[in-house]
């Protein structure tokens, strides 16, 4: 459907201008007039060539997202109608991408649908948690303070999830920097030790022979060696997108001695901060349930969070079930026992998560702390390894020549 350039003045006299997405002039023409704008000027916007190229488009960070929300919750707070809060927040929006998004769900609002129908439209931009509290906020009336929750929901994800990629990102990059030095120190600078070996004759010591032996390997079969590389891990990619496959390489990751503990922690403090927001924004909590499932990132969890859901829909506590599933700690049954008791579960909820987003700094703190020297050892031991076994030959000669 074309875009429209639109200009025109208000019945105060203000001037304004913006676009419409519409079939034709006339449509354009008859929507400014019930918004009582009397258009000057009309005409269609002329088309990026790449808008339909989507690798070339700009990605829709989470950041947008939250500042989008967030500026919305204000505006509709001041009593701001909600088509003209989306046009305000689409033509000031730079993100052309977002921006297209934004000015079809204006269109879609100012056609008649409700605001979380047309958001829905969009879920890559707006998941289904989005969707739900918004749906919730519009029927209770209170969309402001629902957009207010989402950003403050958004922002504290976001955090978190920035903590646990700056844990994963550091041993990641120190272990492909010892790789690939390690690659070029066997592919180019062994050989030119191997050849001084040579000429001097003689037999080599042990560990020298090894890694001479252990360069030779390298550059005959380098090709061989990245080709059976790439297809273990388009196996594993394979494997993991089975059901039973991540079943048990997300039950590995839980179990594991260093990152298992991080992952359960910031698995409750996910699953907390996203089931406490929705209760407190009027959604359902087996709904709301569902929908934290499909957020926890780990199969098992997911599982697991959907068995509480199966319980409750039969009439069970939330505490029980949560506790027979293994995954959560003691303290958190306890807490959420506490909640469904005293009937502030919500807050309960929000109220774990905060303890649990500590609990992840800490954790973020630690396992930084016992990585980097157990990282600078394994970096120094290995290319200090290379660097004496090459130089063994050069002290026994010294020692013979002595």
């Amino acid at each position: 459907m074309p875009i429209f350039l639109w200009e025109g003045t208000t019945a105060s006299g203000a001037i304004q201008k913006g676009e419409i997405e519409a079939p034709d002039r006339i449509t354009v023409e008859n929507q400014l007039r019930a918004r009582k704008i009397t258009a000057s000027k009309i005409k269609a916007k002329p088309k990026d060539l790449l808008e339909n190229i989507t690798f070339l488009q700009p990605k829709i960070k989470p950041k947008d997202v939250v500042i989008f929300t967030r500026q919305f919750a204000t505006m509709i707070d001041a009593g701001l109608p909600l088509v003209q809060g989306l046009d305000i927040l689409a033509q000031q929006q730079e993100n052309k991408r977002f921006k297209k998004i934004l000015m079809e769900i204006k269109n879609n609002v100012e056609a008649g649908s409700t605001f979380a129908d047309a958001l829905a439209k969009h879920p890559k931009v707006f998941d289904s948690l989005f969707c739900n509290m918004i749906a919730a906020g519009e029927v209770g009336g209170i969309l402001d303070n629902i957009l207010l929750r989402l950003s403050t929901y958004m922002e504290k994800a976001e955090r978190l999830k920035r903590k646990v990629k700056g844990a994963m990102v550091y041993p990641v990059v120190v272990v492909v920097i010892a790789v690939a030095v390690v690659a070029i120190l066997l592919i180019f600078v062994i050989p030119v030790f191997q050849a001084m070996f040579e000429d001097f004759g003689g037999a080599l010591p042990g560990p020298t022979q090894f890694v001479v032996n252990l360069s030779g390997f390298l550059k005959s079969y380098v090709v061989f060696i990245l080709i059976a590389i790439g297809l273990l891990v388009w196996c594993f990619k394979r494997v993991y997108a089975t059901k039973k496959g991540r079943r048990i390489v997300d039950g590995l990751i839980l179990r594991s001695p260093v990152f298992g503990p991080l992952i359960q922690k910031v698995a409750v403090a996910k699953f907390s901060r996203t089931l406490g927001t929705m209760m407190s924004s009027g959604v359902p909590i087996l709904e709301g349930l569902e929908i934290t499932s499909k957020t926890a990132g780990n199969v098992v969890i997911e599982e697991a969070v959907m068995r509480v859901r199966s319980s409750i829909s039969e009439g069970k506590t939330m505490a029980v079930p949560l506790a027979d599933t293994g995954v959560f700690p003691g303290m958190v049954v306890q807490m959420i026992s506490v909640g469904e008791a005293t009937g502030a579960l919500d807050a309960m909820l929000n109220k774990i998560a905060d303890f649990y987003d500590e609990e992840v700094d800490v954790a973020v703190e630690a396992l930084t702390s016992l990585l980097e020297p157990m990282l600078m050892v394994f970096l120094g031991g290995i290319i200090g390894g290379l660097v004496i076994a090459m130089y063994l030959p050069i002290f026994q000669m010294a020692a013979a020549i002595g």
